[in-house]
């Protein structure tokens, strides 16, 4: 009875970790600031709460230097992967935004053969066609004169961007403590953008501090923490299925708080995507 408890217990938590991560998409098209300097600014604070809870957890913020570069081209690569996510969501809605950038997983099938040399699959092709489907369905007319087809590709390149974050930082969660590279994500994305902060004026920043500090808190600090500490009670494979209702989660509050009601053709390419990720998720479970 307690096992199950306990069970029920860590689905509840990380459900609760994708509603905190899930607010990005509401929150991304709330807030009005130019898209590097909302990000730039929502890096540093989160950098901030970020180094606190690491001291108040006694966690080590000491890395190897043999693991600096590493570590720096995945704050890069987190950093493009704000970025492009906010921008497909200025550009289109929270629905399109969400649901193009939860291609990582089968863009990660792709290529983890590639950089880590394991062995390629043929069901993957299949997998790809059947997001490739749900893109068309996300956007039937690929016109880049259309701001939802850009919106897409900027969608789509944030996947890959955090895709390859995800493969090549792989090997070091098991070596550093996930909330300490986080810290060290934020800071790198803060440093590089903080020059975009200096080109709008003081009170624009401070009159968003409100959304800024959701972003930072609500969608970074303690979404991200909570989601990482859940790979304590779930395998990886398990995670990934279960973090396929952030998505859903996501167009549930805009529908809320944005009263943006996504399109039957949305939700049908939403439903093939989310698909993919399930099937792959179930199958790499079982060949486990």
């Amino acid at each position: 009875m307690q096992k199950k408890s306990n069970h029920v217990k860590h689905l509840l938590e990380i459900n609760l970790a994708m509603l905190f991560v899930a607010t990005s998409g509401a929150l991304g098209r709330y807030v009005q600031l130019p898209v590097p300097v909302a990000i730039g600014a929502r890096a540093v604070i989160a950098f901030f709460a970020l180094v606190l809870y690491c001291k108040w957890k006694g966690f080590n913020l000491k890395i190897d230097k043999k693991d600096a570069l590493v570590i720096f081209l995945s704050g890069l690569l987190m950093g493009a992967h704000w970025v492009t996510y906010f921008y497909s969501l200025k550009l289109s809605n929270v629905a399109i935004g969400m649901l193009s950038v939860f291609t990582y997983p089968v863009i990660t099938s792709f290529l983890e053969p590639i950089l880590l040399k394991t062995k390629f699959q043929l069901m993957h092709l299949l997998l790809a066609f059947l997001v490739l489907t749900g893109m068309y369905f996300l956007s039937p007319t690929l016109d880049f004169e259309n701001s939802y087809t850009i919106a897409i590709a900027f969608g789509v390149f944030s996947a890959l961007a955090y895709a390859l974050r995800n493969i090549i930082l792989k090997q070091k969660v098991s070596k550093y403590n996930g909330t300490v590279l986080m810290t060290y994500q934020t800071a790198i994305v803060g440093v590089i953008l903080f020059p975009f902060l200096l080109t709008v004026s003081t009170d624009a920043i401070v009159n968003q501090w409100e959304v800024l500090v959701a972003l930072a808190v609500l969608t970074t600090a303690i979404g991200h923490t909570m989601f990482l500490m859940t790979f304590k009670h779930f395998n990886i494979t398990t995670v990934s299925i279960l973090s396929s209702v952030q998505p859903v989660y996501g167009i549930l509050i805009a529908v809320v708080f944005l009263s943006e009601i996504p399109k039957g053709t949305t939700i049908l390419g939403g439903i093939l995507i989310l698909s993919s990720v399930v099937i792959e998720s179930i199958r790499s479970k079982k060949k486990t």
